[in-house]
């Protein structure tokens, strides 16, 4: 790690290094032979500009492959509407090369600069770049390392030659709004599915994703503080609404195509494409309300799908990064919750137990599946917040943890294996970073340190986070827990209190790790008693705990940071006479909440981008968990801000960046006018030109600075 300058503040700190994760290694690929591994990193902990490496397995050297700034001749980048809106929805801050892919051997690599391509030879260590129309998307090179695909702006999907030549379209848009080979809005921003076209691992097939979206409604995001620009148009799929519809097809490489057929009516969700060498493509399609999916086998030949299993949930059924896939020898590899946990299923056979809560599966080999997990039953679990990896063989008879540190159920784990080399980033509570480890399998199975650690250029932070960790009250909710630095019970007696979660789903904050709770211990450090709790909602504690909140954000999540406080303050030094809540998105929302339904617990509230009425928010997520708004209305009037803004008495208030196209600004706005019609005063902070992920460094500083002054002076501090 690189260290800071003197000058150097922790909010100055943590906004210019975005959260410490500038000039770290990250987005590992391991070559299918073993022989190297490619990720990316920047040159220093305050450069955003990643670079593209690779790091000899045999010799532990490291090599950079691309450096952005020569291939763009020093100027500055130059990124389309589309590519911005692709990293906002990744919540992509840093610059350079953000993304790669790789042929088949692990040689070629293609990635694309300001909207440009560009294809870098690892074994060489030249990077070219190819003509190709743009701007352009998503480049990926075929497995036999001929051919790049990529999608463009204007809705193409195009192919070239490596050699530069033979550039042509291969799809496209045969409608104003439509695209192809791009994943929609729905996907991106939901699903955790990025890509639009997926190459068949001989080479001479694509399936391609078209998108129409000409169904969606359409808002207009404006630029209140340039009245002169127009405001932009977004197609929004608003709870209730129509979403984009989307298709599949099979495309030879002479333009030949093949619809993929499904009962799209039904299943219109495109979840997940798996095509691997060893098996046929799985898609997994879901319907729309999420409580039936299924896994399909296509026939390239044909475009026919076959139903090789289907699930059922009477709540939702989530979804998993890396499944579903097949073993080498045809077993379909899944993550279920029809045991009652969240299990590791291989073919017909459930290979985990209640003790383990599945993640993702990272690798399936001839022999192993390589996954991560969280504790299951939540009376046995030791600590809160552990993530590990695991490897089991495919009859379950054999499990062993990944782990740098010999403790793989006190820290934070993930890994990227192939071709028996594993890459392991082990982050843990008290040690700043992320450590990275490549380790090479030996023949008997045992994993030894025996290759490189891949350096981290990441700043070193100004302050320490000492989160203490407990489960709290009868239901052991997962929280943690930081104190001023240097703390004296005797000599400063109790202390504000400054809740700080998340909060919702997919948003775990309590983690074994030491970066992910900087932010809150530096609040703690301003003379605060911090507590981040992880309440009912939240991943990592069974399939149960997380679908507790059906129809209930308003109760279920703000019951549990009520009972996680109150729990706490038997052993620790809070003040329940003085107590504030802070959050952001889903977290801003419950902030909110609390001083609008609890106001005898909290007594001051900051709510960041909140979501204050379902009905604004997006189809996928919210109707997963609250239902169709035309079928549960109720359930909407009851999880809503708005209905509740007469019973304000506290502090609030309420930030917002005007250019979100997430949770848009209409949020703030709607609950401030319902708080201004009650006579509720309230403070609005209008951000302009700010996103959803605030990534301006002044901006960000700034806020940290503005929450702590208004906290305080709301508590009377």
């Amino acid at each position: 790690m690189t260290t800071h300058t003197s000058a150097d503040t922790f909010p100055r700190q943590y906004a210019r290094t975005l959260r410490y994760t500038v000039g770290a290694p990250r987005s590992f690929s391991v070559a299918p032979d073993g022989s190297r591994v490619v990720f990316l990193r920047s040159s220093s902990g305050s450069d955003r500009a990643n670079l593209l490496w690779t790091l000899d397995t045999a010799t532990g050297e490291e090599r950079i492959a691309a450096d952005p700034a020569a291939l763009l001749g020093g100027g500055e980048e130059d990124l389309s509407p589309a590519e911005k809106a692709r990293r906002e929805r990744s919540r992509e801050g840093s610059a350079g090369i953000v993304g790669y892919a790789l042929d088949g051997a692990g040689r070629l690599a293609a990635f694309a600069l300001s909207g440009r391509l560009f294809v870098a030879d690892l074994v060489a260590g030249t990077a070219t770049e190819l003509p190709a129309e743009g701007p352009l998307l998503d480049p990926r090179p075929s497995p036999d390392g001929t051919h790049v695909a990529y999608a463009t702006t204007s809705g193409e999907l195009r192919l070239t030659r490596v050699d530069g030549t033979g550039d042509r379209a291969l799809a496209r848009p045969d409608g104003p709004n439509v695209t192809w080979g791009q994943a929609e809005f729905i996907a991106q921003e939901e699903m955790s599915r990025d890509r639009g076209h997926w190459w068949s691992p001989d080479s001479d097939l694509l399936l391609v994703e078209r998108a129409d979206d000409t169904p969606v409604g359409r808002w207009w995001i404006a630029d209140p503080a340039n009245p002169d620009r127009e405001p932009a148009e977004i197609a929004y799929p608003a709870a209730g609404t129509a979403d984009a519809e989307v298709g599949l097809w099979l495309f030879g490489l002479d333009g030949t195509r093949t619809e993929v057929v499904w009962d799209r009516a039904a299943f219109p969700y495109l979840a997940r494409v798996h095509w691997s060498r060893n098996g046929v493509p799985l898609l997994l399609v879901q319907s729309r309300d999420q409580r039936v999916q299924r896994t399909l086998g296509l026939d390239v030949a044909t475009g026919a799908t076959e139903v090789l299993h289907e699930e059922r949930d009477d709540v939702w059924l989530e979804l998993f990064q890396g499944v579903p896939a097949w073993t080498p020898d045809g077993g379909l590899v899944r993550i279920s919750d029809e045991s009652g946990a969240r299990s590791l299923v291989i073919g017909d056979r459930t290979v985990t137990g209640p003790d383990l809560h599945l993640r993702s599966v990272l690798a399936v080999t001839a022999d192993e599946v390589f996954f991560t997990a969280s504790g299951g039953a939540a009376e046995t679990d030791p600590e809160p917040g552990w993530i590990a990896v695991g490897r089991i063989s495919h009859d379950g008879k054999r499990l062993a943890w990944e782990s740098a540190n010999g403790r793989p159920f006190t820290s934070v784990t993930t890994a990227v294996h192939a071709a028996g080399v594993t890459v392991r980033a082990t982050a843990e509570p008290d040690v700043p970073g992320t450590l990275v480890q490549v380790a090479r399998d030996l023949p008997e199975g045992v994993v030894v340190d025996d290759v490189a650690v891949i350096a981290s250029h990441a700043e070193t932070p100004v302050i320490t986070a000492r989160p203490v960790f407990r489960f709290a009250g009868e239901r052991r909710i997962p929280a943690a827990v930081f104190l001023p630095t240097g703390y004296d019970r005797e000599r400063d007696g109790l202390l504000p209190v400054l809740m700080d979660p998340y909060g919702g789903p997919h948003g775990q904050r309590v983690v074994q790790a030491h970066n992910p709770h900087l932010n809150s211990q530096w609040f703690a450090d301003q003379g605060f008693a911090v507590v981040v709790a992880d309440g009912r909602g939240t991943p990592g504690r069974g399939p149960a705990w997380e679908k507790s909140i059906h129809h209930d954000f308003a109760g279920a999540t703000l019951d549990d940071q009520v009972d996680a406080l109150t729990a706490l303050a038997g052993e620790f030094p809070l003040d329940l006479g003085r107590v504030a809540i802070r959050g952001w998105s889903y977290g801003g929302y419950l902030a909110a909440l609390a001083v609008l339904r609890r106001p005898d617990v909290f007594h001051a509230a900051v709510a960041g981008a909140p979501v204050t009425d379902w009905r604004l928010y997006d189809t996928h997520y919210t109707e997963r968990y609250l239902g169709h708004p035309a079928e549960v209305p109720q359930v909407y009037e009851d999880n809503s801000l708005t209905g509740y803004a007469a019973g304000l008495e506290r502090p609030l208030m309420i930030i917002h960046g005007l250019a979100d196209d997430n949770v848009v600004a209409a949020h703030t706005l709607r609950l401030s006018s319902a708080l201004l019609a009650a006579g509720r005063p309230h403070t609005v902070l209008p951000l302009s030109g700010v996103t959803h992920m605030t990534p301006q460094e002044e901006v960000a500083e700034n806020l940290l600075l503005l929450q702590v002054d208004f906290v305080r002076k709301s508590l009377g501090g």
